[in-house]
């Protein structure tokens, strides 16, 4: 008979109450689809890799949050709502707006302030280890 420590681990194990997030990046569409358990939460315009530049294609699991992060290798440019997921690549909100749709950035991926921090509270609450970002050409 199983402990009554064991149920209770098994019952977590089962049931943490975190739902799954997954993010989808399209960079031919410069789209971003957002699913919470399967079920659509967000499509979102963004920026990823100009001419010269590369965002990384792959499936990635974030590593790091970041409120508010500033670019070392960029003129400590401002990253508000980082979602970082590979190798200093990250997910994070622009002030350049008027260019979400089409390819400008270094690489990262980015989305309207608005929506980089509804992303970025949707991972924070349902956490990291349940996020799966996928990159797609």
């Amino acid at each position: 008979m199983a402990s009554a420590s064991a149920i209770v681990l098994l019952l977590v194990a089962c049931d943490s109450g975190f739902a799954e997030v997954a993010v989808q990046v399209q960079l031919s569409s410069q789209t971003m689809n957002v699913t919470v358990d399967g079920a659509r939460f967000a499509e979102w315009r963004v920026s990823t890799a100009r001419r010269g530049y590369r965002t990384p294609v792959g499936t990635y699991k974030p590593y790091s949050l970041e409120t508010m992060h500033y670019s070392k290798l960029y003129d400590y440019t401002p990253m508000p709502y980082s979602i970082f997921f590979h190798s200093g690549y990250a997910i994070h909100g622009t002030s350049e707006v008027r260019n979400l749709g089409r390819p400008v950035s270094h690489g990262c991926i980015r989305l309207s302030p608005d929506h980089a921090r509804s992303l970025f509270e949707l991972i924070r609450a349902e956490g990291k280890q349940n996020t799966t970002i996928e990159i797609v050409p």
